[in-house]
């Protein structure tokens, strides 16, 4: 079998500039006059994601657009998955004037691309592995992962910014190694740079980082190296993709699953897919000239539909992270130690006003559900314990999960020295081209990657060349960091009491920041149906949550179901199960609103929605084996 494998481009060009102080860097895959000639679609894709004020077409249109392809008139990229690079791929294809389809089994991030570290990060590691080991391609993966970092956050302002991370030091050469390391990390990342670091005293960084140990391992603090990175609400963005895929003209459908591959009898070519609407239990065929297996750790399952003997190219690893309450870091600092007297890496860090903690990197087997282990949320209490000031608790623990990275191997590798970290794009059968590996941070060029193979391997024909690089996502345009005021001088909370009856009350700061933050400058619409519908109640309390998000999301982001809401269009599930879990009766009454579900169906959402809970250990629901809980 003809096996074509290709690892992301690294044309990354590094020149020094006057002084020698300043790194230029140019992806030469858009050249200037690239750039140029694709102006004018960019700017008509741009409006057209403008004027649709956040409408998407519903899901039955994108059903509909995906039924009626046939062999003699398929479309031209049909992907398989609904993560980041899923859906990357579809809304960079459909930039390009392509007919594209996308189908998801269960949710938009649904899988890992919801359960990632946060980060958006360029690889300090990989910068000290380029160092130490003189090794070139670890040092283009940086300069790559920079570039791609800001891109993102650029990409979608609202849902992502920078943040600072602290590295505590306890002698002093640890202060000058990661001192000097972190000021080439600036160095790399030039233009791109989001704020320098800087290195700040045993008495700073305490007044900065209050529950900082002035001691680790009977070692007294020297200071800190402050570096930044950037931070996201991963699966908003992701949702943002998909939403931003469809208005660019994809049809984009969560909750219906390929079941069989279609192949031309004479040539053996891949042509179409069998899905199953999961919602409806109905089954259609879609037809396409190039089809992306863009199922992360269940790429081979896809695989093996087109042939049930192929070799592995996914090797499972666990990342289990876990949530705490927010005075375990201040706000707007993160913490990060490379290594630990283990030597792992271990990071704690502000997130949607609480604490997340990790991670692991364990071998672990594929599963719908991944659940944590007992033995590594201790190694992560554990571990960050000896870093703080305060007794780390396991009963904190506001939630707790487990994600899948999928580390790639080359399929025609003869052993495992091939799994890495980087991305693979392979067409190993003709017509299933499978994309694997890389990182969030990575996703946008992974899916350039993928759709530049899919025009060559199937000789399509763009209108244009990719876009993404400048292109925002839906809600980003033009936000402001003080957008939030608009929401809060300008809209009420209309709250229905227990007895019916309605009450004002104010937009106050907290939820006016959560909506714009969430939503950018789609925030006003969920506003208004807080202020016209009187969906203004918070969902749980202690959080900015609003009932109007659920009819919101229902209406406009293929919000589906319960888990949908409360893990995927909000965070509430990853954020404090128990708090997911008291919310879980009023999230499906208004659904069964918008969808018109009956009673049988509520109580399958709610059951279902249990089980997902289950799956987060937090301190009510885990299970002590140890003897030492209660």
């Amino acid at each position: 079998m003809a096996t074509s494998v290709r690892l992301r481009r690294l044309g990354i060009t590094a020149v020094a500039a006057a002084g020698g102080s300043t790194l230029l860097l140019r992806d030469p895959s858009i050249s200037t006059s690239d750039r140029g000639a694709a102006a004018p679609a960019l700017d008509t894709l741009r409006h057209r994601i403008a004027n649709a004020n956040g409408v998407v077409p519903p899901r039955s249109a994108h059903r509909s657009a995906l039924i009626a392809s046939t062999a003699a008139d398929p479309v031209d990229i049909l992907v398989i998955g609904g993560g980041a690079t899923g859906c990357g791929v579809a809304l960079d294809a459909a930039a390009r004037g392509l007919r594209v389809g996308l189908v998801e089994r269960e949710d938009f991030a649904s899988g890992t691309s919801s359960r990632s570290t946060k980060l958006i990060h360029g690889g300090v590691r990989y910068l000290e592995k380029a160092v130490f080991n003189l090794d070139y391609g670890q040092l283009k993966l940086v300069f790559h992962a920079l570039k791609e970092r800001k891109q993102l956050i650029d990409n979608a302002p609202h849902l992502c910014h920078a943040l600072p991370c602290m590295t505590p030091c306890f002698g002093w050469f640890e202060v000058v190694y990661y001192w000097m390391g972190l000021k080439f990390y600036d160095l790399v990342a030039a233009g791109r740079l989001l704020h320098l670091s800087r290195y700040f005293s045993a008495q700073e960084s305490v007044e900065l980082f209050p529950t900082l140990a002035k001691k680790g391992n009977g070692r007294d603090l020297k200071g800190t190296v402050v570096y930044y990175d950037g931070q996201m609400n991963d699966s908003r963005v992701n949702v943002g993709l998909a939403c931003t895929a469809a208005i660019s003209g994809a049809a984009v459908l969560n909750h219906a699953e390929v079941i069989s591959l279609h192949k031309d009898k004479t040539s053996g070519r891949i042509i179409g897919a069998r899905i199953r609407d999961n919602l409806s239990g109905e089954e259609f065929d879609t037809f396409a000239k190039i089809i992306v297996n863009a199922a992360g750790p269940f790429c081979d399952s896809v695989r093996k539909l087109a042939d049930k003997d192929v070799q592995p190219m996914i090797c499972p690893s666990s990342g289990v992270h876990i949530i705490l309450p927010d005075y375990y870091s201040p706000e707007g600092m993160g913490l990060i130690v490379p290594k630990t007297k283990d030597g792992r890496v271990v990071f704690m860090l502000p997130w949607l006003g609480r604490t997340v903690a990790g991670t692991t990197d364990s071998d672990t087997i594929i599963t719908m559900l991944p659940e944590p282990h007992e033995d590594e949320i201790q190694f992560i209490l554990d571990a960050i314990s000896d870093y703080l000031n305060v007794k780390v608790r396991r009963t904190d623990v506001l939630s707790a999960w487990s994600g899948i990275r999928p580390l790639a191997t080359d399929p025609s590798a003869k052993n495992t020295e091939s799994i890495s970290r980087d991305h693979v794009v392979c067409e190993d059968f003709p017509g299933l081209l499978t994309i694997t590996g890389g990182k969030w941070t990575t996703y946008r060029s992974m899916a350039e990657d993928t759709v530049d193979t899919a025009v060559k391997s199937a000789k399509l024909k763009p209108n244009n060349p990719c876009l993404t690089n400048y292109l925002r996502l839906i809600g980003g345009d033009g936000w402001e960091p003080s957008s939030f005021t608009v929401l809060a001088q300008e809209y009420m909370r209309m709250k229905r009491s227990f007895s019916g009856k309605v009450v004002p009350g104010v937009m106050d700061t907290a939820a006016a920041k959560h909506l714009s933050q969430a939503y950018g400058t789609l925030a006003k619409h969920v506003a208004s149906i807080a202020q016209n519908e009187n969906l203004g109640k918070r969902l749980a309390h202690g959080y900015p949550f609003l009932e109007a998000e659920v009819a919101y999301c229902a209406r406009n982001e293929y919000c589906e179901s319960a888990v949908d809401f409360i893990a995927r269009r909000t965070r509430l599930a990853f954020l404090d199960t128990d708090a997911a879990n008291r919310a879980l009766p009023r999230v499906i009454e208004i659904l069964a609103s918008e969808h018109k579900w009956d009673k049988a169906k509520q109580n399958e959402e709610f059951q279902t929605a249990q089980r997902f809970l289950q799956t987060f250990k937090s301190t009510k629901n885990a299970q002590f084996h140890d003897g030492k809980h209660t």
